[in-house]
């Protein structure tokens, strides 16, 4: 049974919005505090009620919702998903080390004893001091403290700490005295599940609430709003049946509580976000990399012919590298300097970003590019590459008939 039709300027169609933006801010930043976000966090109150029943039914997920913060805990991600790795700004992903820290920096605010605020310096000696027993190593360097820093720092992003006489950053850079109050009610929170029914590491990553043994339908969409791509390889049998036969149900889900538009292919599914502000990986966008992304998979495209009906082709590493130092000789005034100097740093970077997306993987011997890729390949009427106009030459005095490039007829016609 359809749901009822909710008309443009009604109360009703008022309030649907506010959810669906509501559980978008939810998605995006799974930890809300009053004193960091009031804003998003009155919203997500105010229709607390049924954003708990849509993230339980539809995506299994259990929402915390108190009045000094909101905690949405997701369920481990799919197989598939690519890895995502914390990161700070600007500042190096997270390492297991800096996991590890941040572990310990919980740890010692749930120390007995310890009150509503504490000492920078105070926090520090504790970790270190647990450190030693838990045998984690951390020395009084500075790479151990940048990482250290890091680790409390994320706390303080979101909202279990915060900074009220002095700061992080300058404890870090002049060892000056800061102190820091605990936000006790959401604590507890920061992990997936209480401690006390924890047993061994594997525990944590279970839900609190375990799935059925076979939910189909919750994990596919599971993976549609997680996942950047989905591809059907990695899909079971169910989930694929359910895409196919409950496409235009699924669809109508993913608008109507996430604001996601399902885009179904023939070598997977995606659901894109058409404002841009969900994900927290801009592809394609501005900047070095992701133009040099972009422009560098439609010239292997190109390139590289693939052999009868693939999702995947694997580029060779030299074809890769040429092919980028073309493009970087091509674009050196456009792109960054730092980019053009290091290319090797460009197309480390470059190979990251596609693999976050799920658009390639890292082989030995080249670059698989998934089908997907043709997604984002410029318009057939737009001015070929250079690659593209070198292998038309070479197939017409083959006698060989044109080509589009690769995966157009899949991926950029008509989707299924």
């Amino acid at each position: 049974m359809s749901a009822a039709p909710v008309w443009p300027g009604s109360t009703a169609h008022h309030e649907a919005a506010e959810r669906r933006q509501a559980a978008r801010t939810l998605l995006s930043c799974p930890v809300l505090t009053s004193h960091r976000q009031p804003n998003e966090l009155a919203l997500v109150r105010r229709h607390a009620t049924a954003l708990r029943s849509t993230f339980a039914k539809l995506l299994g997920y259990h929402l915390i919702v108190e009045t000094s913060f909101a905690r949405l805990v997701k369920t481990p991600p799919s197989a598939d998903s690519p890895p995502r790795t914390v990161r700070r700004g600007d500042s190096p992903p997270f390492t297991p080390h800096t996991y590890a820290l941040f572990s310990l920096a919980c740890a010692a605010l749930l120390t007995p004893g310890t009150g509503d605020w504490l000492l920078i310096s105070s926090l520090v000696e504790q970790v270190r001091a647990d450190a030693v027993t838990a045998g984690v190593e951390l020395s009084d360097t500075p790479s151990d403290n940048r990482r250290l820093v890091q680790a409390v720092g994320l706390l303080i992003d979101w909202g279990v700490l915060t900074e009220t006489d002095g700061s992080l950053s300058a404890w870090s850079e002049r060892r000056e005295e800061g102190v820091l109050k605990i936000h006790r009610p959401l604590l507890p929170h920061v992990l997936p599940r209480p401690l006390r029914n924890v047993v061994s590491l594997a525990d944590l990553s279970e839900p609190v609430a375990p799935a059925a043994a076979s939910e189909p339908r919750r994990s596919l969409r599971r993976r549609l709003v997680e996942n950047p791509l989905v591809k059907r390889e990695d899909l079971t049998d169910d989930e694929r049946d359910v895409l196919s036969r409950e496409r235009s149900e699924l669809t109508r889900l993913l608008e109507e509580h996430f604001g996601l538009s399902l885009e179904v292919r023939a070598e997977g599914a995606m659901a894109y976000d058409t404002e841009g502000t969900l994900s927290d990986v801009v592809y394609p966008g501005p900047g070095t990399v992701r133009q040099a992304a972009l422009l560098l998979t439609d010239v292997l495209l190109d390139v590289v012919r693939p052999t009868g009906d693939c999702a995947e082709l694997v580029v060779p590493w030299e074809t890769v590298r040429s092919e980028l130092d073309d493009l970087a000789a091509r674009y050196a005034k456009a792109w960054a300097g730092a980019f053009i100097a290091d290319p090797d740093r460009l197309q480390k970077e470059i190979v990251a970003l596609l693999e976050s997306m799920s658009l390639a993987r890292c082989l030995p011997e080249g670059l698989a590019l998934h089908a997907a890729t043709g997604r984002y390949r410029p318009e057939p009427c737009a001015q070929p590459t250079r690659a593209a106009q070198r292998l038309a030459v070479s197939r017409q005095r083959a006698g060989e008939p044109p080509s589009d490039g690769l995966f157009t007829e899949s991926l950029l016609g008509e989707a299924l």
